[in-house]
Formats: C-alpha cells, structure tokens, sequence
C-alpha cells in the first residue's frame, strides 16, 4: 500500500499527459517501461537483500548499511534522510498548487494567489502531517488507505471519462475528442519542444518523468513496523510495481488516444468549423500556426481532470497523492535517522536515537523532518531541489543492486537470500542503469551526489567505527587477500623488489613499546610486521583468545599496521623457534627477525643466556637476517607501565582450561576500555596509576617522536647482502629522522690503499643511489686496543672465565675458557678496537647501525659473543646491530 502511495504521485496527474505529448505513444511507453526496469531491476536486489536475514528498522539504510558496510549506508543513510525531509515540502508544495488552481477555477483567493497562499496553506499542512505521524502509525495507516481509495477512485473516474467521451462542446474545442484511430496516428511520434525554457529530447522527459517510479523503497523504509519484514518487502514491492507499471501503460496509450496534442480551447473556432464539416471543426481548434495554444496534452497539465467523468475527483486523486507521499517521506526519514542515529556512525546525531511509546516512534526526527521541510516551504521554489532529490534517490538504488552483485561475487557463505529470483549481472546492470539515468537528469546534480557520497564514505572510513556487520565489503577484503596471496605464490623473488619483512619478538606490544615502534618505522605500512610472543608454560583457550585481543587492541590503538602470533612453549627458545618457522603465509612470511637486547645477560640465569644465543643461531641456520636492538634505558618496560586488564588475565588463568573456550567475557569489557582510551592512547601510568616521570615517558616514546638533527651512523663492516645499508637508508626517508643523514664507516682492506677504498665505497654508494653526507674509511682496525679497554673487558668476561683443565665447570656454551680466548684473541681486539671507534666517531650521533658479527656454531660460547657486543653497543646512542642472510637487497641495476 505505502509503495502504490508514493508511486502514484502528482506525476500521474500533472505529467504524464504532457510525456505523451512530447514524446509520442511509442517513445512514451518506452520511457515508462524503461523507467520501471530500472525498479524492477532493483526492487529484486532489495528483495534480495532483505530475504538475507532479519532486516531490522532503518529499511533502505540497514539493508545497505549491512550488505556494503558503514561507509556507503551511512552516506546513504544521511542523505535519504535530508532528502525525504526535502521531499516532504515538495510534495506539499505540490499540493498547494494543486489546490490554489481549483481555487482559482472558482474565482477564489486566500491571501494573495500567489506564493503567500502556497506558505500559508502547506504550514498549516505540515503541522497537521506532523501531528498524524506523532499520534502513531495506527492513525497514519489508516489516513493513508483513505487517501488509497480517493486515488483509486479518481483514476476510475478517468478510465471511464475516456471511454464516456466529451461532455460538451468545451472539452472537444480544449482537444478531448473521444477515442480516435487518427488521434492515435496524430500522437503516436514524437513532437519534442521548448517547455519552460528547455528544449526537451527523448532524455530530458526521461528525466521529468522517472521521479513518478521512485517510490519503491516506502515500504522498506518501515521495516521496522513490518510483521514479516523479509517477506513483505519483497511480494509488497513488486506488486506495486506490477500495478503501477500497467496503469501508466494503460493510462499513457488512453490518454494519446483521445486527447489532441494541441487545441485553442476556443468554442468559437469550433462553430465555425462545423458550418462546413465536422471533420474540418477540429482543424480550426488544433490550427495554432503562429500562435500559443493553451490546451492539449502538450501543454496542458490539467488533462487528465479534462477526460474524467467528474472533474473534482481527479483533483481528489492528485491531493491524495501528494499527501500520501508527502506522509511517507514525513514517516520513513525520522526512522533512517533513528536507525543510523543508533550505529553512532557519525558524532552529534545520537540525540535522535531515542524512540518514544510502544513502537519505539522516533519523535526528535519528527521534529528535526519538520523544520527542514517547514524552512523548505517557506521558499515555496523547489523546482531547483527535484533533480537533486531524485539522484539521491538513484544513488540509493545504484548501491542495492552494487551491493547485491558485490555480496554475490565475493560469494561469502553468509550470503544466502530466501529469494531466489536475482541475478548478479542483472543487478550490475541496474547499478550501472541508475548511475546513467543519474547523470541524464542532470550531470551537475550527479556529480554533487557522488561527491557527497565519498565525502561521507571516507569520513566513516577515517573515523572507523565499532561496526561489525558482516558486510560484503569485509568478505571481498578477505576474498582479495586470499587471491593476492595465492598470486604472490608465483611470483619470483627480485632484488628489486625487496621489502623486510619483520618477526619481532616483542612478547606482548604494550611491554616493550620502544621495540614495536622501531620496526614500525622499517615496516611503515609497506612491509609485514609481525610481533611474536611466547607464552611459557600451558594455558586455557581463553587465555589464548583475551591476549590476542589485548595485544591487537594495543597495535590499533598505537596505529601500528602489523600482525600478532603467540606461541605456547615450556621454553622460550622452543617457542621461538616455532614462531621462526611458521610465522606468515606463503610469500608473505619474515625474512628479518629483530629483538631486543639483552641487557641482564651476564646477571641472568645461565640458561637464559644459552637459549637467547641459541634464538641468534636458529634464526641464521632458518635463513633469517637478524637484527638486535639496544637502547641504553633498555626496551622492556613490563614493569614499569601498568599492564592492562591484569585482573581478567589472572581470572581466566585461574578459571582452568574446562573453561568454556567458544566466548570470552574479557572482550567485551576490553572493548568499551579502548573506546574510553581511544583519545589518550599514549597516556602511560605507572603499576599504582601514577603518572610516569618525563624520562621514562621519553624513553618510551623514543621512536614515536620527532629525532634530534644529527646523523644516522653507519658500519659496514662486513659484505652481508646490503641490509646494514638498505636499513638506515630506510630510517632516513621516515619523518621523525628527517634531519639526520647518513654517515658511512667501512674498514679498509689495506693500509695504503686508505684513499682508493674511499673512493671505491662513495662510487657504490652512488651507485645504489644511497645518499650520504660522509664516507669514513677506517685504515687501523687492526691496531691493539688500549689498555683500559682490556681491562674493562676481562672485568666483564671474569665471572664466566675457566680453566682449559677444569672438569667441574658448566657446559662450553655459558662459559669461556682459556683456550678459546686465545683462539679468538684476533676477533677479540678487532671489537674492542671497535668499541674505541664507536666512541671516537659515533657517541654523538642519533642512531647507529653496525653489521653483527657472526656466532660461529660450535667455536664461540654464548658469554665470549655477549661480551663482544656489550663491548660495542654500552652507553652509546640507540644502537642497531644487524646482519643479512647474504641475500642481496640492493642493486644499481634499473
């Protein structure tokens, strides 16, 4: 009933008679029909999409809000809202104008018979609209299947004035002459004219009359008060169609086929034509060479009342159109508004949640409805606004029939409509239809509607609401990364082509912030990050489920574009290892497992230390650069920053793993946690809730902050693919390093050839297009270190030194014997060499890098290589040590 209202609008009545005149029988019943494909097209996707579950109210808002995802119902949601509370003054504009002609036909005026009476009379219209859909929808229902019956009646009275005939001679001189196989010949081609200053064609009354179809989603829109939304939407919608489309068929040929194009409407004319003949009487009345004649379908808007049995009820019939729409629009937008008002979508529209009474009426809306169309009427000029509205309409459409073809090609197990009469292609087709039409009605009012859809697409995109709906555009996100990984399958590895891609063992994000941050800068949204963590010991699932979410939480809140893995292990060397080997997917895997450095490593448990330098091992023997990063603040932070949610961590552990795994009550909880911090997430505190001091706050924010000028220190000490150089090169192009520059330190291969090495190493360095503000060639590595760095060095190694005859000490590994410093008493010298460089060249610098050396298996114990990298990296500015897997990672070829 509610789409039979808003179809049958002030269109059948005022225009469609004047769309056969322009363009003809033939023409005319292929605009209709083409216009009701497009409804029909669509109206199929929404019976599609609204037999896809339970549709809850919001009608056309939720449908696509929950097939395409918050961006596009959103937009949509906002502008069917502002366009329908624009419609209701329109429809109402209508009607006064309507009235103001039967008014004036009986020599009446209100006020001034001009734009005064239309504000007077649609204010008082208004309020008592408003009035009638704030008393319920029960009262509204049954308004509306009066004026339902007015316009039923009205078109009978039609039908049957055209078969009666004229009633006096007036109606055949205005042009109604019966049904008339000439007429019909007469009118069966197009005459397209000027009309109101537009030079109409087969498009342009296209676009006047499609606004007569666009009624279809009335019932939608109340889907809230629908019994059987599911079932109602589809059979109620169609049937409308299928009615309205036959009755504007039938009307178009009735009307073309007793109703002259043209007629003087002068009884005079009439006379003096029939004084010869009575076939020559119409000849005078249709001649209007040289003259404007006011009557036929061409230029008569009134024609239909002029064919009728009883002239007033047709008048009936275009008040009760106007009205029934007028009550739809007035109806339905408060219950959109409402509906996305609820999904908190946008700020500053959550006041119009509220509903009142049984049925929830959304009253706020009412009033916010009526005072746009009440600012709307006082204009009381809409004509400018009618384009608009009817393409927000045909955006609306255009993203039903989107969202079905979508939903289906994204072919999501959730996707199972009960109707099963849509095609794909069809509604693809609609889609693109719609958009047509769109920009054939007016390209200017096109464009403003896209614009103001991607505006209000992106602004939901950016402000990424709490929105999980299960939307198509989540299942095409997961269809695409599928298909993109099984491509990446086949693609060869290039050079050129190189990104690392990270493993970092950060344990859980939020304890070592400083770690995660820095391989965000190398990763930057470009790259796969991914954080592992060990989780020693055995626990529940939902333990499993709420650190998971706890530590995504902490990445999103930080915007740190990565991925979480955790491993169960009784050991943390066994946990990495599982982590180095199944981490990723395919080729989207880590290629660079970076730590942090381990600072407790001559105070810790001996075996500790053996499973952190078993880590380093395992990840060269899996074929894996390497990197260790050393802050001397240090990087885990556990506990010195509250951890979040620790009671519901230690509640699940003690809960047990019968726990019911399938739910964790910790989320929820979680969840409105982050949106309260969403604002401050960078507001650390301390274990008691105390604010930190500003130094462990700069600690922690060391790389999520602006750097000091200065230089990025670069030593490349060894040949291991490039990484030592690609890494800082890579630091140097973010923003918080932008006023450092790159400072490069290599070892020269013999002492008098100092000069050509640096000339050897600026001419490389050019050629992988690698800036630099210095080359340093460093000709004495091989000189004896100082004294005092010996000293400081056998103070560091002593706890761990035995005799070579020793039988009672430790395993080789966690302890240094003689023999092996004397073997290694070359390398030994060239890092505390190293170390007197770094604090020569490098103490000043803002960051530095230094190729790793490498851990030969079996001949170099764990405390001898801590020791060396203690060595170089103490009380130096944030220092980075890393070493490719020889896979080259630069080339100066294009």
């Amino acid at each position: 009933m509610r789409c039979l209202l808003n179809i049958w609008g002030v269109m059948l009545f005022l225009r469609l008679s004047w769309v056969i005149g322009q363009a003809g029988i033939f023409e005319g019943l292929l605009i209709i029909t083409l216009a009701n494909v497009v409804t029909l097209v669509t109206a199929i996707s929404m019976s599609a999409v609204s037999t896809n579950g339970q549709i809850s109210a919001g009608g056309i808002y939720y449908m696509i809000s929950r097939a395409l995802g918050p961006g596009f119902g959103g937009a949509i949601g906002l502008m069917f809202t502002l366009a329908n509370s624009i419609a209701v003054s329109m429809y109402i504009v209508g009607f006064c104008e309507s009235l103001q002609d039967l008014l004036a036909s009986y020599g009446t005026v209100l006020i001034d018979g001009a734009t005064n009476d239309i504000r007077v009379v649609g204010i008082i219209t208004l309020i008592g609209i408003l009035v009638l859909a704030i008393v319920g929808m029960d009262w509204v229902t049954r308004f509306q299947m009066a004026l339902l019956f007015v316009l039923i009646f009205s078109q009978i009275d039609f039908i049957i004035g055209t078969f009666w005939g004229p009633l006096d001679v007036e109606e055949q001189a205005k042009g109604f002459v019966g049904y008339s196989s000439e007429v019909l010949k007469q009118n069966w081609g197009p005459d397209y004219r000027e009309f109101e200053g537009v030079q109409h064609d087969f498009f342009s009354v296209f676009a006047v009359f499609f606004p007569a179809v666009t009624g279809i989603v009335a019932g939608a829109n109340l889907s809230g008060d629908l019994k059987d939304p599911g079932s109602a939407i589809p059979l109620g919608t169609l049937l409308a169609i299928a009615v309205t489309f036959v009755s504007y068929f039938g009307y178009a040929i009735m009307i073309g086929s007793c109703v002259l194009r043209d007629a003087s409407g002068n009884v005079t004319e009439y006379f003096m034509g029939l004084n010869e003949s009575a076939a020559d009487a119409m000849k005078y009345v249709i001649n209007c060479t040289g003259r404007e004649c006011n009557y036929g379908i061409e230029v008569d808007s009134q024609a239909m009342e002029l064919v009728s049995l009883w002239g007033p009820l047709i008048y009936g019939g275009c008040f009760a159109a106007t009205l029934s729409s007028a009550i739809a629009s007035l109806v339905g937008a408060p219950r959109v508004l409402q509906a996305l008002a609820k999904d908190k979508l946008y700020p500053m529209i959550g006041y119009f949640a509220e509903g009142y009474g049984a049925n929830n009426d959304p009253v706020r809306g009412y009033v916010l409805v009526f005072i746009i169309s009440f600012a709307c009427i006082l204009i009381a000029q809409l004509n400018a606004i009618a384009p608009l509205l009817s393409n927000f309409f045909l955006a609306a459409y255009a993203l039903i029939n989107f969202s079905v073809f979508h939903a289906t090609i994204s072919k999501t197990p959730g996707w199972r409509p009960s109707f099963k009469y849509y095609n794909e292609w069809v509604s693809l087709v609609g889609t693109i239809l719609c958009i047509i039409v769109m920009f054939l009605m007016s390209w200017g009012t096109a464009l403003i509607t896209f614009a103001t859809v991607v505006f209000l697409y992106l602004y939901v995109s950016y402000r990424k609401p709490d929105a999980n709906w299960g939307s198509s555009a989540q299942a095409q996100s997961y269809s695409s990364a599928l298909k993109s990984m099984q491509e990446l399958n086949s693609v060869e590895e290039h050079v050129k082509n190189y990104r690392p891609q990270l493993l970092v063992l950060t344990g859980m994000p939020g304890a070592r912030p400083p770690l995660v941050d820095f391989a965000n800068l190398i990763t930057k949204n470009v790259s796969l990050l991914i954080c592992g963590h060990v989780l020693l010991g055995n626990h529940n699932q939902r333990i499993h489920e709420h650190l998971r979410a706890k530590a995504l939480s902490w990445l999103q809140r930080h915007k740190t574009k990565g991925f979480f893995a955790m491993v169960e292990d009784p050991s943390f060397e066994g946990a990495s290892q599982s982590l180095m080997q199944l981490a990723g997917l395919g080729k989207l895997k880590p290629n660079l497992m970076l730590m942090g450095y381990k600072g407790d490593w001559n105070s810790c448990h001996r075996e500790e230390l053996r499973a952190y330098f078993n880590v380093i091992h395992n990840a060269f023997d899996r074929h894996l650069a390497v990197g260790i990063l050393r802050l001397r603040e240090g990087l885990d932070y556990s506990n010195v920053v509250v951890e979040e949610d620790q009671k519901e961590t230690k509640k699940l552990q003690s809960d047990g793993s019968s726990s019911d795994s399938s739910h964790d009550p910790a989320k929820e909880p979680l969840k409105k946690k982050d949106k309260k911090r969403k604002s401050s997430s960078f507001a650390y505190t301390g274990p008691g809730g105390q604010p930190l001091s500003k130094d462990v706050i700069n600690s922690l924010t060391q790389f999520s902050r602006k750097q000091r000028k200065g230089t990025i220190d670069v030593w490349w000490l060894y040949d291991d693919g490039g990484l030592t150089l690609l890494i800082p090169y890579i630091l140097s192009q973010r923003k918080i390093f932008a006023g450092c520059k790159l400072r490069i330190f290599a070892l020269a291969n013999k002492k008098n050839e100092f000069e050509q090495d640096q000339r050897k190493m600026a001419a490389l360095l050019s050629k992988f297009r690698i800036e630099y503000c210095d080359v340093i060639v460093i000709p004495d590595i091989a000189k004896k270190a100082l004294e005092s760095t010996k000293r400081d060095f056998e103070s560091l190694i002593k706890p761990f030194r035995v005799t070579d005859g020793d039988t009672n000490a430790p395993d080789d590994e966690i302890c240094i014997r003689d023999s092996e410093l004397k073997a290694h008493m070359e390398k030994t010298n060239r890092h505390l060499r190293l170390r007197e460089l770094l604090l020569k060249h490098s103490r000043e610098a803002t960051f530095v890098v230094m190729t790793l050396p490498m851990p030969r298996k079996g001949t170099v114990s764990a405390p001898l290589y801590m020791s060396w990298l203690e060595m170089m990296t103490k009380d130096m500015p944030p220092f980075l040590i890393v070493r490719g897997n020889q896979t080259s990672v630069l080339t100066y070829y294009s």
